[in-house]
């Protein structure tokens, strides 16, 4: 037979199970220190739900709450993620992600991303591909996600992320934001008003300085990607066509695919009736 010794009497639905109130002796004595077990239990609970908060400085702490509350978070955001698209002249995207632990930069845990799905310049699906590429190797890998995500672009980058969250079943497990470029709104999804923090505000700088930093990041492996040859243009295939040229044509016309579409006289506003001609000849022939 079992027994069950409790501060209180209930009544037990199984028979051969006795249930004790014991008021002295080794019973006692045992119910006490079963007594003291969960309550340090609980308070270790207690404690370790609150260790973000007892291991940072007062002024990280002071800086995240601030923050968790303008933003009106359910958790305090300890761990913040910034993604932001980086093409120079309108070609070659690639993409970045900073990390920010306790308000501050986690470079180890930075990541890039050359874009592997789209083709041309596309911010919203490449927004798409890289948040789920970095969500689904957490997700799978089990390992933390942020309590904060700041998409750099606008309501159209912060959709296509979400799309990314949904598919992989994620929905609701992370904090999302889009923050328009320049202007520092902050949009959350499906609202029409956007929101501007007091200018001035420790949670606004912080903000700005994760978006400069996600700039800086992305831009230095682009530059880097390119110094390697990584990125292939396709117009300096064409013979007559240098860098420089190609590099000009990106820069007015954004893409390959939209050179490839329009008129001669178009090309050659940018680069001469000549070379406006090899290239026209060129895509003619496709």
């Amino acid at each position: 037979a079992c027994e069950l010794v409790l501060p209180f009497t209930i009544d037990y639905p199984i028979a051969d199970i006795t249930c004790t109130v014991p008021k002295v002796g080794d019973k006692r004595k045992l119910l006490e220190l079963s007594i003291k077990n969960a309550a340090y239990f609980k308070e270790e609970i207690r404690k370790k739900k609150a260790l973000y908060l007892s291991d940072r400085s007062e002024d990280q702490t002071a800086l995240l709450l601030q923050l968790q509350e303008h933003l009106t978070l359910q958790e305090l955001p300890f761990h913040i993620e910034c993604f932001d698209n980086s093409n120079i002249h309108g070609s070659y995207p690639v993409s970045a992600m900073v990390c920010f632990r306790d308000g501050k930069p986690s470079k180890k845990e930075y990541r890039h991303y050359n874009v592997k799905t789209v083709q041309g310049i596309d911010d919203f699906a490449t927004m798409k591909e890289v948040v789920l590429r970095r969500y689904k190797k957490l997700r799978d890998e089990k390992l933390p996600l942020p309590q904060l995500v700041i998409i750099d672009g606008g309501k159209g980058q912060l959709s296509a992320a979400l799309e990314a969250i949904e598919e992989l079943s994620l929905t609701g497990r992370m904090t999302f934001i889009g923050l328009a470029k320049n202007v520092e709104e902050i949009f959350y999804a499906g609202d029409g008003e956007s929101l501007k923090l007091p200018y001035q505000s420790p949670s606004l700088k912080l903000i700005r300085r994760i978006r400069d930093e996600v700039h800086r990041y992305g831009i230095t492996f682009h530059r880097k990607q390119r110094s390697k040859g990584t990125f292939k243009n396709s117009l300096e295939d064409i013979n007559g066509i240098g860098k420089q040229t190609a590099e000009e044509l990106l820069k007015s016309f954004k893409s390959v695919k939209k050179i490839s579409a329009i008129s001669e006289e178009e090309i050659a506003k940018v680069v001469g009736k000549a070379k406006a001609r090899i290239i026209h000849d060129h895509f003619m022939k496709k």
